[in-house]
Parts: structure tokens; sequence; C-alpha cells
């Protein structure tokens, strides 16, 4: 029986209910024709390196990490291990060498999160026009951050949005982050998706804060606005990968797909919440309105 290892930083719900949907279509049942091991860091990214390496130890046939962080403490837990990764710009972050011809063990999906920061400013705005300065909340600790907070500042200069950012180490700075946010009279704030989500949710509504986030899973949270790549398939797709390495692919000769699918959620009651009105054109374009 297969041993599969999945690792992530936070968030799990969608990771792990799409990824097993998907192993099940390809004829895989956990506890019978595969056993998974799950390490979940909470938030907390000091974690991941001794929760990769706690799989690493236990020998699992391959390793599949959601985001960034993750994605870089597997491929730092062994070489020898397939990985299999959901990350924002494997190229950029060093993960894999090429797009098309990755190298070494590692492959999977690229989530393309930081190539939607300026749709995402486009829809605050949209929303609410009177928005002047968006604050980011980003994390330390995450490899992508760099290049994401990179697109999300071409977006403001090309919106005339400007952009403040302040990045934390985890949860223990929300508090102190959003308080910043207040001080540097911040309209609305985007949430690097690598961070836990309903802290950042909880604040961001005592502050009556408008949150978006380039991953749909905030919106079920309570957060405002997303523009993502459709998760649920990203997760699905990662399924196909592993099986095709089960049956004896090497992960560097599998290239790293790009999302084809993208999703635009809304959620009318936090819009609600913060005396914002939703236009019936925006509601003709969501791909998903959360009541």
């Amino acid at each position: 029986m297969p041993v599969i290892g999945m690792l992530i930083i936070s968030n799990p719900d969608l990771f792990k209910t799409s990824f097993l949907e998907g192993m099940r279509v390809l004829g895989y049942v956990d506890g019978r024709s595969m056993r998974l091991e799950y390490r979940d860091a909470q938030g907390k990214t000091e974690l991941l390196p001794k929760l990769a390496q706690e799989l690493v130890s236990m020998k699992v046939d391959v390793l599949v990490a959601a985001q960034t962080p993750a994605a870089t403490a597997a491929k730092q837990a062994t070489s020898a291990i397939p990985v299999a990764i959901m990350a924002g710009d494997p190229v950029g972050t060093g993960l894999v060498t090429s797009l098309a011809r990755p190298g070494g063990n590692v492959t999977g999906m690229s989530s393309t999160t930081a190539e939607l920061s300026g749709k995402l400013l486009e829809l605050l705005r949209e929303l609410k026009p009177s928005i002047r300065r968006v604050a980011v909340l980003a994390n330390r600790q995450d490899p992508f951050t760099k290049p994401f907070l990179k697109q999300i500042e071409d977006a403001g200069a090309a919106t005339g949005i400007g952009i403040s950012q302040v990045s934390v180490a985890g949860v223990a700075e929300f508090g102190a982050a959003f308080a910043a946010f207040v001080e540097m009279k911040a309209d609305a704030v985007v949430v690097q998706p690598s961070l836990p989500r309903k802290p950042a949710v909880e604040l961001a509504m005592k502050h009556r804060l408008p949150m978006a986030s380039p991953t749909s899973a905030f919106v079920d949270d309570g957060g405002l606005l997303s523009y993502s790549a459709k998760l649920s398939d990203v997760y699905r797709a990662l399924a196909g990968y592993v099986d095709k390495i089960l049956k004896g692919a090497k992960p560097a000769d599998l290239p790293i797909q790009q999302p084809t699918t993208f999703e635009f959620a809304v959620n009318r009651k936090t819009a609600q919440a913060l005396g914002l009105t939703i236009s019936k054109s925006i509601l003709a374009r969501a791909d998903r309105v959360v009541e």
C-alpha cells in the first residue's frame, strides 16, 4: 500500500478534501489502496522543516505540499522522495529549474497567485470607488512573498492605488499589523494566501476593512472578495501527478502545469456588514456569491 505524505502550512480543509476527491476518482481510497500521513503546521512556518522531516523519515512514497513555504520545506527535506507541489512562482522561488522541465524530484502545479493581484485591486476599487490606499498583510517567512508584493506594487502603480505592506511571521503579529493599517489610513487589505484565514478575517471586520485575497477560501470564511485560480481543480490535479509518480513516472519529466480555470467570489453578507453595496454588474460576473 503506497504511503502519501501531505504537508501544509495552514488552511487545510479545501486542500485535503479536493486532493482526496481527485485520488478517489483515480481509484485510491485512504486506508484501503493507499495510506495518508497528514501534517499541518497550523500557520507556524517554523514547524514545517520538522514536519517535512517526519514524513521523510516515514519513507512516504510521495510527498504532497501545498503553498510555497510547505513546498520549500519538502524540497529541503529530501532529494530522493518525489514531491508534488502547489506553489506560486516555482521557478522564481527556486523550487524547479523550469516549468517545462522541472529537473530534480519536484513537480506539480503553479498557483499564478501573484499575477492576479491587479485584478484584485480593480475589483476592490469597483466595489468601493473611494479606495485610495490598500494595505498588504504579507508572510515574512514565505519565499513567495517577494514576487507577490512586487506584482501588487506594480498593480497599484497602474491603477493609481497606494500600496502599504506589513510583513508578519504568524498570527501573534496580526493585531499589531492591523493597528498599523488603521494608522496608515488604509481603505482595504489584501491578505497573502499562506497566512491563516480566520484570524485575518476577524481583524479585518473588527477594523471595518474590506479584505481581499487571491484564494476563494477567504471569502467562505468572511473575506469580502477573491479572484484566484479555482483551487479545488488545482488540488485535484495534484492527485493526477501522484498517480503518475506511483505508476513510475519521474518528477523531472512531468512539466509544471498552470491553472486553466479561475474564480471570482464575493461575500454579500460581509459587504452588508461593511455598509457596501454590491452592484448588479459585480454579482453578474461573480462565479460564486456567498450569502
